[in-house]
Parts: C-alpha cells; structure tokens; sequence
C-alpha cells in the first residue's frame, strides 16, 4: 500500500499511481474544469488570465489543461501557448502539427524493420583443397636421449 499526502490540501490518501491529488482535491479539481469549460463555452475569446480571475483557478492549471489537451483556444483568438520543440503559438497540445509529424516518423523509423543483410558468401573449396606441407624449420625435432656415458 502506497500512502502518499495530498498535494493540494496535505492529507493522507491512498495513492494508485493516478492522480498525486487525494479523492476530494481531485474531485474539486473536476468540478472547477467544468466550471471553466462552461465559461470558455460562454465566452471563447477569453484569455487565459480573464478565465483564471473568473474562476479562481491558477494561470498554471489551466495551462496544464490545455497541455493536457483537454482545452483549447479558440480558432479566433489571438492567445496560445508555444510548441515545447519550436516555439510556435499552438492552441492546445505540447506540440504544433509539423513538430508532431517529425517526431512521429522518428519513431516509425526507430521501429521499421531492419532491412536484410546479404548473406556472405561461401568459400568455395575445391579451389583451396591442395595439400601442404611445412617446411623443415617449422617442425620440432624429436630430441634425441641417448645419453651413453
């Protein structure tokens, strides 16, 4: 058992590895998510500070909202966040669609098959089937031990 504080109101809860929130913060925290959504809905050209003081959510929250991917911008509005790779306003996501696309085919050519490698070729050995021989100053010779004294 894992037993984690919250990190909103510090209490003790029972952590599974979903939310570092205990079981009221996140619910709180679900509640104040459709509370701005309805509001983004009311008013889509609302910026991200205007949203946070309306609802009384942090500018950081709503960020990750929308990093999440669980809000965005409106088509119309002038305000987005930067893609994390090259800067480009985007209105919801981590990245821009050109950013996605690269990373997408480097990873589908991290996992491409390999492609097959010739197979070496065989000696053919009726070419080296000589005999040979070694010559005199590469064999040992046998010491003789006739000791006669």
């Amino acid at each position: 058992m894992d037993v984690r504080n919250c990190n909103e109101c510090g209490k003790l809860f029972n952590y599974i590895g979903v939310s570092s929130l205990c079981p009221n913060c996140s619910k709180k925290l679900d509640e104040k998510f459709g509370q701005v959504k309805s509001y983004l809905y009311d008013h889509p050209g609302a910026g991200i500070q205007e949203v946070s003081e309306e609802n009384d959510v942090t500018p950081g929250q709503i960020r990750k909202w929308i990093r999440e991917e669980r809000l965005a911008f409106a088509d119309n509005s002038v305000v987005g966040i930067e893609c994390e790779k090259c800067g480009t306003m985007i209105r919801t996501g981590r990245f821009c669609q050109s950013c996605k696309d690269k990373l997408a085919n480097n990873l589908s050519n991290i996992y491409r098959e390999p492609e097959p490698q010739p197979k070496p070729k065989r000696k053919d050995y009726k070419d080296n089937a000589k005999m040979r021989f070694l010559d005199n100053k590469d064999v040992e010779k046998p010491k003789n031990n006739n000791n006669m004294s």
